[in-house]
């Protein structure tokens, strides 16, 4: 009988933590995502239009949507950048394969995010962390507004894919929006401090309590609550994801789940890129004559 009653504590815990989840990265949907057109490129078929949404705080998020030639049914993919090369840390990180991908009959949306500013990382406040971590898990799910709403665009096939601080609150998002019914995830942490406390100068009780705030927004409390299957894909050279926090992540989430392991740094490197397309592919029904 104890044992039975403590399962059912358990479960009413569990519940109520996913209730208040929701509750925390709940946007208000009545704000304006105030969508505007600088301009647009051709190239062949695809239409690249340089746009802008409404943050949550009313900042500006610029972002690219890529388009495919015709009238649809599309898929649809949010792609969000890493914190890596100052040249890929931004929108541009997953054009040039989303406009491959526009051809298989995706339309994309590739946003920037607050790491795409020049030492964004080394001049935040370790005291906003937990906050800022909300604020964009909110502002991914004011993008997948964006991105649910482009003309032609099936919203029974919307996926996500995200590299490092890209990965690790895209894994956030799956958990807490179920428009999302596939992932990739690439080189994020599952536990936001072992990257936030990168290099700071915190020790002692002050880090301990720094850990126990912000540990309730780790990603492994999340992508278990995905909606879909998700294609991990991680480096066996990575400096920043050691293979044991790799495995970590892998095992919160539920199957259908699978990882792929690159000779490669924390940037991953081609043939990841080829095998994520064509996960893709399969996962998101990109068959002739769909689009």
């Amino acid at each position: 009988m104890k044992s039975v009653l403590v399962m059912v504590v358990c479960f009413l815990s569990i519940a109520a933590m996913a209730a208040e989840n929701h509750d925390l990265f709940r946007d208000d949907a009545s704000r304006p995502l105030q969508i505007t057109e600088k301009s647009t490129e051709t190239h062949g078929t695809v239409v690249v239009h340089d746009t802008s949404f409404s943050g949550v705080d009313g900042e500006k998020i610029d972002a690219y949507q890529v388009s495919p030639a015709g009238k649809g049914p599309f898929a649809g993919i949010l792609f969000v950048h890493w914190l890596g090369e100052p040249a890929t840390t931004n929108r541009s990180q997953f054009l040039n394969e989303a406009e491959t991908l526009a051809g298989s009959g995706v339309a994309s949306l590739l946003v920037n995010m607050p790491w795409s500013v020049p030492q964004w990382f080394e001049t935040r406040k370790l005291d906003d962390d937990y906050d800022f971590s909300i604020r964009q898990v909110k502002n991914l799910r004011r993008a997948l507004d964006v991105l649910s709403n482009v003309k032609g665009v099936d919203k029974r096939r919307i996926a996500l894919v995200g590299h490092d601080f890209g990965a690790t609150y895209g894994a956030m998002l799956l958990g807490v929006d179920s428009r999302l019914r596939c992932a990739v995830l690439m080189a994020g942490t599952p536990i936001l401090s072992d990257w936030f406390l990168l290099d700071a100068k915190i020790a002692g009780q002050e880090r301990e309590n720094y850990i126990k705030k912000i540990a309730p927004l780790d990603p492994t409390n999340y992508v278990g609550k995905a909606k879909g299957p998700i294609l991990f894909q991680f480096s066996n050279k990575d400096e920043y994801i050691p293979k044991d926090k790799a495995q970590m992540f892998v095992e919160a989430a539920k199957s259908p789940k699978q990882v792929l392991w690159y000779d490669a740094g924390h940037g991953l490197n081609s043939q990841a890129g080829t095998d994520r397309d064509q996960w893709l592919k399969t996962h998101l029904k990109l068959e002739a004559g769909n689009h």
